[in-house]
């Protein structure tokens, strides 16, 4: 018999399921209960781009929604583009009979044909769409899955500039980073997605909401720029791309990755060490991979929990790609913690993660932070002595030297540190700059519509 997976039961029901009595909430009539959320749906699929799943996941979940991450694959894990793997709550067959406020689509070319090609998610869209409800796609999504199903006809929309040209005749192309028309949302690619996303809580749920959440966020305040770091006591990031010698089933199967990924190189691979934990900020962590193996790094994405799967900050589960046991093995170019405050903790209590980070200081060899990473391991184990850094503006004043910390993405030699989520690509994209230039790092930007 075939397994399917269930959507979460209700609180109540659950309780039953687990032969224990519910617990039961008592409001006085001066209490005003919350609202109900808006539930969302939001397919993934393999060859799915990540960053654009992920941030949408997040923000959305900022707001209170409760998403429901739903893949069209036979499995609950799927193998988005870039190597990154995912892990959904449920299967698209299990959502059939449920209602949502909205229904938003990721891209990635792959993915997004994936997600067209499901007839039971068409189904599901479709039916949506004519009682309407509020529905959004991404990248190519909008042309490939939007499009071919017919519900941007007449409509204003918009999408990756390489596949305007797979928009349906009927619908009108514009090329602003998000279009709203009706019950419509579209956006154009990775470097858009912030914005799209932060534009379907305003449609759900007010424009003030979407500011709220926009603020802790550090979000850029002029979308579409060319991205600035801010530098002190500049040096030149060098690094070693002479291979390893592989050992593991594991590190053969990620050169063979890389292989896939980078079939030919304008310049040397660099060695990344990324690690992530219970608690990462997921928009942080999968910004970074996705940006770094755009730009043909060789990034190693590191687990310190005792099993690959982590589940992150806003509950979006990650599969890492080795244990932070088989990762030690290796030496890397550059290391980079994502932040969110437990996963932070996490990384702190690591002896071993901490005790790489020392090396790589130690090898003056670049080592970096975002969020609530600088102050909770940097600065608690030394590793920010005598340098500028910058942090989660609510956590700058346990830096010992926050007079920099205003900076949105701050180097310091051979030390990268930056704000939050909205700062993550500028930190991205300054990393890239470092290893492999200015010229590189624009170019990379305009390709994921950032600038």
């Amino acid at each position: 018999m075939a397994t399917r997976h269930l959507l979460p039961l209700p609180l109540f029901f659950r309780s039953l399921a687990r032969n224990r009595p519910p617990t039961l909430l008592f409001f006085s009539n001066s209490t005003m209960a919350s609202p109900p959320s808006k539930k969302v749906l939001i397919p993934i699929a393999n060859g799915t781009e990540p960053l654009e799943a992920v941030i949408t996941i997040d923000v959305l979940r900022r707001a209170g929604a409760e998403v429901t991450v739903a893949s069209v694959e036979k499995n609950l894990r799927v193998d988005a583009s870039l190597g990154i793997k995912l892990v959904a709550d449920a299967l698209v067959v299990d959502c059939e009979e449920s209602s949502f406020d909205l229904i938003s689509l990721p891209g990635g070319m792959t993915g997004a044909e994936r997600l067209r090609d499901c007839g039971v998610l068409e189904s599901i869209v479709k039916r949506h769409a004519e009682k309407g409800g509020l529905y959004a796609a991404i990248c190519a999504a909008p042309a490939v899955a939007l499009g071919s199903w017919g519900l941007l006809k007449g409509l204003k929309a918009t999408c990756y500039p390489s596949v305007m040209d797979k928009m349906p005749s009927d619908v009108t192309k514009v090329e602003s980073r998000v279009v709203v028309d009706g019950r419509a949302v579209t956006s154009r690619g990775p470097g858009t997605a912030i914005e799209f996303a932060l534009s379907l809580v305003e449609q759900l749920y007010g424009k003030d909401k979407a500011d709220e959440v926009a603020g802790p966020m550090v979000v850029r305040p002029h979308h579409g720029e060319e991205y600035t770091v801010t530098e002190l006591n500049s040096v030149g990031w060098k690094y070693d791309s002479t291979p390893q010698v592989l050992t593991s089933e594991f590190f053969k199967s990620i050169q063979v990755l890389y292989i896939t990924l980078t079939p030919t190189l304008s310049h040397k691979l660099s060695q990344i060490l990324v690690p992530i934990a219970n608690g990462s900020e997921e928009m942080e962590a999968v910004i970074i991979i996705d940006t770094l193996r755009r730009a043909k790094a060789n990034v190693v994405v590191a687990s310190v929990e005792e099993k690959l799967q982590i589940i992150a900050s806003r509950k979006v589960k990650i599969v890492a790609d080795v244990l932070l046991d088989d990762a030690a093995q290796m030496q890397y170019d550059l290391i980079i913690l994502p932040g969110g405050l437990p996963g932070a903790q996490a990384f702190s209590n690591s002896e071993k993660l901490v005790n790489l980070i020392k090396k790589q200081a130690e090898s003056n060899k670049p080592y970096g932070a975002i969020c609530a990473s600088p102050a909770i391991v940097l600065e608690h184990h030394g590793l920010l002595k005598g340098k500028k850094a910058t942090a989660f503006p609510a956590l700058c004043n346990k830096l010992a030297d926050s007079s920099e910390s205003e900076n949105r993405v701050l180097v310091d030699g051979n030390l990268i540190t930056s704000r939050g989520p909205g700062t993550s690509m500028e930190f991205a994209l300054g990393i890239v700059e470092k290893l492999y230039g200015r010229e590189k790092a624009i170019e990379l930007a305009k390709a994921m519509v950032f600038a």
